[in-house]
């Protein structure tokens, strides 16, 4: 009698690049005299995006005490949605004012999310009655730690999330560097970023950052924004 054999499960394929979730991050200097123009034409970036297909998220930033740094920060499903808003009417403004309004050549991070949410979870919006900030904070790990950085949070991740102040938390890590990481961090006021940094469950965290970074003290990588759009409160 023949016998059969039995065949091996097939693993997944990764998702190729043109079907990947795309993440990036994109920083602008801006000239003192255009920045009400290119704060504007970001709004209008976010505002498209957000009405488009395969968006996932779309913010625009200023940094607190640096007005004339804007940030956009988005993610789609795949790099094809990317590709098709990079060819609207909002996209190509920012190109045409970018030619003559920055002080430097705009750089874009592409990044992974290493906690991923769901775009409602992107999409939430504080309350009416928040006073809302949110914080970037780059960490350039000492070389081989990028690891134990991760596990760290990943312990502490529910309970981050759980935080009554936290509206959205991600961790992200830079593509193609294994030990430089970004956290995105929106809460519900100052204090409620205060009350994070007491947590007891973030205390690994914190002891890695005093400890394994190559260029301490941690703070100097940590920016504070101010949202330009969508400004969901307003």
């Amino acid at each position: 009698m023949e016998t059969k054999q039995k065949s091996s499960p097939q693993a997944a394929a990764p998702p190729s690049a043109s079907t990947a979730p795309v993440a990036r991050l994109t920083s602008y200097h801006v000239k003192p005299a255009q920045q009400d123009a290119f704060r504007q034409a970001l709004s209008e970036y976010v505002a498209g995006a957000l009405q488009s297909t395969g968006n996932i998220m779309a913010e625009a930033y200023a940094e607190r005490d640096k007005a004339g740094v804007l940030w956009l920060v988005e993610r789609w499903e795949t790099q094809t949605h990317l590709e098709a808003h990079q060819k609207s009417s909002p996209a190509a403004a920012i190109s045409r004012l970018a030619a003559e309004a920055l002080e430097a050549p705009a750089e874009t991070l592409a990044v992974q999310d290493l906690e991923p949410l769901a775009k409602e979870a992107w999409q939430r919006a504080p309350n009416p009655d928040d006073q809302p900030m949110t914080v970037m904070l780059f960490v350039d790990a000492k070389p081989g730690t990028g690891a134990e950085f991760k596990k760290r949070y990943h312990a502490a991740m529910p309970q981050i999330r759980g935080e009554a102040g936290v509206v959205t938390y991600q961790l992200t890590q830079i593509e193609g560097a294994a030990d430089k990481f970004i956290t995105y961090e929106k809460f519900r006021s100052e204090q409620a970023l205060q009350d994070h940094l007491k947590f007891p469950f973030l205390a690994p965290i914190l002891d890695f950052l005093h400890s394994s970074i190559t260029n301490p003290p941690f703070e100097q990588g940590l920016h504070k924004l101010t949202e330009l759009a969508p400004l969901h409160w307003k």
